[in-house]
C-alpha cells in the first residue's frame, strides 16, 4: 500500500500510459506486416507467375527459404532470433535493444513464409524490449525493478487484443510469469492500463487504416444449453486424447532440437521442407494449404464457420499433418505456441463432435482448452481461452472445459519427458 501511494508509482502509471501507445502501434503494424507478407507470397506472387491458385509445390521453396533465413538469424544475429519455443512459454525476459532486430527478422521469416507457430512470443519480446529502451533513454540509471515492471507493461500493451480480449492477454502473462502476492498487484495495474490503451489504439487503427482487425475473432456458433453426464464423459476422453497428441508434439520437438542446434544452417531448411511436405500431402487430398501452414489464427474462424464441410477422415488427416508440422516448427523456428494449439484442439473437437452425445460447441471448447494446457502448461489461461472466446456459449460450457483441462494437464505431466533436476539457488 505504501508503494501504491508513492509518487514514484504514480509516475510509473503515467509512464505505462505513455509507452502503451507507441508499443501497441508497433504491435499492430507488425501483425499487419505478417499478414501482408503471407498474402504476397501465397496469393499475389502466384498470380504474378500466372497461377490462379498456388500450385501444389508452392510451399516447398518458400519454407526452405524460411529455414535459411531463420537459421541465419539464430546463428549470426544477437539474441539468437528470440526465445526458442521448445523451452516453453516464459515471458518476463528483457531483450537488449540489439536483440530486437533479430527477433523481428526471425519472426517475419517464420510467420510470413508459413511455419506453424504464432506471433505472441515475438510480440511479447517486442513489447518488453521497446519498454526497456524507452526507460533507458529517459533514465539510464533506472533500477532493475523498474525495468522489470516496464518490460512487463510493454508486453501487456503488445498483446493487448491479440487474443480477442485484453483480459486474456493480461491473464496469460500473469500466470506464465508466476508473479503472485503483493508484487502481482504492483505489476498488474500498469500492465492493465497499457493493455486498455492498446485495445483502444488497435480499434482506432482498424478504423483509420482500413487494414482490418489484427486480433482473433471466432464466428457465432450454435447455442449450447447446458452440459450433461455424457458430455462429462467426453471431457475425460478429450482430455486424455489431447494429452497424448500434445505430448507427442512436444516430444517430437525435443527429439529434433539437438540435431537442429548442431547443424542449424543445414537442418533448419530441412525442417522447413518437412513442414512444406506435410502441407503438400494434406492439400493433395483436397484440403487447403492454410489449414496446415501458418499459426492457425486466420484459419481457425474459417474452420469453425465451415465445420460441416469437413469429413471425419479429413479432420483426422488435418490433425495429424498439423501436429507433425507444429512439432517440427517448434524445434527449428521462432514463434509462439498458442494459436497452433488452439487450431489442433478445435479440429480434434470438431472430428469428435460427429460421434453421439457431443455437441459441436462442447467439442471445440474442450479441445481448445485441453490442447492448450498440454502445450502451454497454463491451466487457468487455457480454461479462459476456451470459454471467453465463445462469448455466450462459454459460460455454459465452462464446467466441461475445466474437467478436460484438468485431465489433460495431469496426464501430460505423467507422460512428459523427465527433465534434469536443477540445483537450488
Amino acid at each position: 500500500m505504501a508503494r501504491l501511494r508513492s509518487p514514484a508509482y504514480v509516475r510509473l502509471l503515467v509512464l505505462a500510459a505513455v509507452i502503451g501507445v507507441p508499443i501497441s502501434a508497433a504491435a499492430y503494424f507488425f501483425l499487419q506486416l505478417i499478414d501482408a507478407v503471407q498474402r504476397w507470397v501465397y496469393t499475389d506472387l502466384p498470380h504474378a507467375f500466372g497461377f490462379a491458385a498456388p500450385p501444389l509445390w508452392w510451399p516447398v521453396p518458400l519454407l526452405a527459404i524460411s529455414g535459411v533465413l531463420v537459421g541465419a538469424a539464430v546463428r549470426y544475429l544477437p539474441g539468437g532470433g528470440g526465445h526458442p519455443p521448445t523451452k516453453g512459454f516464459t515471458p518476463g525476459q528483457q531483450p537488449m535493444p540489439s536483440e530486437l532486430p533479430g527477433v523481428l527478422f526471425a519472426a517475419l521469416a517464420t510467420l510470413g513464409l508459413g511455419a506453424v507457430l504464432g506471433p505472441e512470443a515475438p510480440l511479447i519480446a517486442l513489447g518488453a524490449g521497446l519498454g526497456v529502451c524507452a526507460v533507458r533513454l529517459a533514465r539510464p540509471d533506472a533500477p532493475q525493478q523498474a525495468l522489470a515492471v516496464v518490460a512487463a507493461t510493454g508486453s501487456f500493451a503488445a498483446i493487448s487484443t491479440l487474443l480477442g480480449s485484453p483480459i486474456l492477454g493480461a491473464f496469460l502473462l500473469m500466470e506464465a510469469s508466476g508473479i503472485g502476492g503483493a508484487a502481482m498487484g504492483l505489476v498488474l495495474l500498469p500492465g492493465l492500463l497499457a493493455a486498455g490503451i492498446g485495445t483502444l489504439l488497435f480499434i482506432g487503427l482498424d478504423s483509420l487504416t482500413g487494414l482490418g482487425p489484427a486480433s482473433l475473432a471466432l464466428p457465432q456458433l450454435p447455442p449450447f444449453a447446458h452440459p450433461d453426464v455424457v458430455q462429462f464423459g467426453w471431457a475425460l476422453v478429450i482430455g486424455g486424447a489431447a494429452a497424448l497428441v500434445g505430448t507427442g508434439v512436444r516430444r517430437l520437438a525435443l527429439l529434433l532440437k539437438p540435431h537442429v542446434d548442431r547443424r542449424i544452417m543445414l537442418v533448419t531448411p530441412v525442417a522447413g521442407l518437412a513442414v512444406a511436405g506435410l502441407a503438400v500431402a494434406y492439400t493433395a487430398t483436397g484440403g487447403k494449404l492454410s489449414d496446415v501452414l501458418f499459426s492457425g489464427q486466420a484459419a481457425l474462424p474459417a474452420l469453425l464457420a465451415n465445420s460441416a464441410q469437413y469429413t471425419v477422415p479429413g479432420l483426422v488427416l488435418l490433425v495429424a499433418c498439423k501436429a507433425l508440422a507444429y512439432g517440427v516448427s517448434l524445434s527449428a523456428f521462432r514463434g509462439g505456441p498458442i494459436f497452433p494449439s488452439m487450431f489442433l484442439g478445435a479440429a480434434g473437437g470438431i472430428a469428435l463432435s460427429h460421434l453421439p452425445g457431443l455437441p459441436l460447441v462442447a467439442g471445440v471448447a474442450m479441445g481448445i482448452g485441453a490442447m492448450c494446457v498440454v502445450l502451454l502448461r497454463l491451466p487457468l489461461t487455457s480454461v479462459l481461452l476456451a470459454t471467453l472466446l465463445l462469448s455466450s456459449d462459454g459460460l455454459a460450457v465452462m464446467p466441461l472445459v475445466i474437467v478436460a483441462v484438468v485431465v489433460a494437464h495431469v496426464l501430460a505431466a505423467a507422460l512428459a519427458p523427465r527433465e534434469p533436476a536443477q540445483q537450488a539457488g
